[in-house]
């Protein structure tokens, strides 16, 4: 888990459900730190700093431009 390094940070899993599909289609390695205990205690959430998306650092670069194309200002959806 070393070579993974944190790239975005969200509040709920219903915030990144659309995401983590299209993370998964381009093969891109990452998993989301703290997703199990939030989905348990959603109410953790802060306190645990949020459910921290962790990507590889090989797959930075394309994970970023997914998460980029998402909250650009001309997508209907976006990445909160």
């Amino acid at each position: 888990m070393k070579d993974f390094i944190t790239l975005a940070v969200f509040t709920y899993p219903h915030e990144y459900s659309v995401l983590k599909l299209l993370l998964e289609q381009e093969r891109i390695r990452f998993f989301f730190q703290n997703e199990t205990m939030v989905g348990v205690f959603p109410f953790y959430s802060n306190a645990l700093g949020g459910i921290k998306l962790k990507v590889h650092e090989l797959d930075k670069e394309r994970a970023q431009h997914i998460i980029d194309t998402f909250n650009d200002f001309s997508s209907p959806l976006k990445i909160v």
